[in-house]
């Protein structure tokens, strides 16, 4: 329930308040080259500092707790942790009986029948994503070859958003935003048809990442409004390169050898400085909220290296798939 992955397989733990946050990998190939440093660099570009981030400030120094040995993967699971040091649950303590629009404060009640934490999102905490970028560094080096590169495309529906962004800021507000990630030198024939889809394992990990409410693949949903004679790509190599990429590197589910490129929409952080609505659970009456905390004000900033690293996961574990095809 915690897990995603068939070979390279990888499990989160933890809570945004609680002792610290975590991953397991399983499945990672004997022999790759990795310790901390090699994390230190996708790490860093989620962190906070920039305008609109959260004050918010940890260490996020990455321990490996078990899977290396001399600067290598054994092939044993390998456990990376981050300990949360810089913590005010006080912020959250009326949040049992007054839910925040927009999270997951309600349905986390109602589904763990009240036992859940609700210290800064608990496990459905956005800091859960950190211990993505972690796997996602050594996803990455699984690949060896293909690169991957993200950016931010718009803020609030645009794409030069400094002047907006300081707007949503001074009202206590807060934006969303649409990060697009490319993916190059993807070998063709990677993704199983159907449910194991290049696209549908990318876009099953991608939505693990709160916040996002949507996913395109090259033309995305202006492809529904295309015509056939211009939505196809002309091939134009026997090695499957294209004139187009309108299928964003893929067709039936399997990678075509052309650049894989996705786009996702992420909503804006549901906690604003603004009042609003809500109901007390203990009275049964609607009242009004005003959320304390140190939060974003928009998730999208920091998020282009979260969807770097799912995409690399979800390759990596198709990669390996793959690899069971060789005789």
């Amino acid at each position: 329930m915690n897990s995603f992955g068939n070979i390279f397989r990888v499990s989160i733990f933890g809570e945004s308040h609680g002792a610290a946050i975590g991953i397991t990998i399983d499945g990672c190939p004997p022999g790759v080259d990795f310790a901390e440093p090699d994390m230190e660099s996708d790490i860093l570009k989620r962190m906070p500092g920039a305008a609109g981030t959260t004050p918010r400030k940890e260490s996020d120094i990455p321990e490996i707790l078990s899977g290396t040995y001399n600067g290598k993967t054994t092939g044993a699971p390998l456990t990376i942790i981050f300990r949360n040091s810089n913590t005010i649950s006080s912020d959250y303590d009326k949040l049992r009986t007054m839910p925040r629009p927009g999270h997951a404060d309600l349905t986390g009640m109602q589904k763990y029948k009240g036992f859940n934490d609700p210290r800064g999102g608990g496990h459905f905490s956005g800091r859960i994503t950190l211990p993505l970028v972690a796997a996602g560094a050594l996803a990455k080096k699984v690949l060896k070859g293909i690169n991957i590169q993200s950016r931010i495309v718009t803020i609030a529906g645009k794409a030069d958003y400094s002047g907006i962004l300081e707007e949503v800021i001074a009202a206590g507000d807060s934006a969303g935003g649409v990060i697009e990630v490319k993916m190059s030198n993807v070998p063709a024939g990677l993704g199983e048809p159907f449910f194991n889809s290049f696209e549908s394992c990318i876009s099953h990990i991608v939505f693990s990442v709160p916040a996002v409410k949507g996913i395109e693949f090259g033309s995305g949903f202006a492809a529904a409004g295309m015509r056939g004679s211009e939505h196809n790509d002309s091939i134009i190599s026997a090695d499957g390169k294209t004139a187009t990429n309108n299928a964003g590197g893929i067709n039936g589910g399997i990678t075509n050898g052309n650049e894989v490129v996705f786009r996702v929409a992420v909503k804006p952080t549901p906690s604003i400085k603004m009042e609003q609505q809500t109901v007390n659970l203990e009275t049964g009456q609607t009242g009004s909220l005003i959320i304390d905390g140190r939060h974003d004000a928009c998730i999208a900033l920091r998020a282009p290296v979260v969807f770097e690293a799912c995409a690399a996961i979800a390759a990596a574990d198709l990669l390996l798939i793959n690899r069971s095809y060789s005789l």
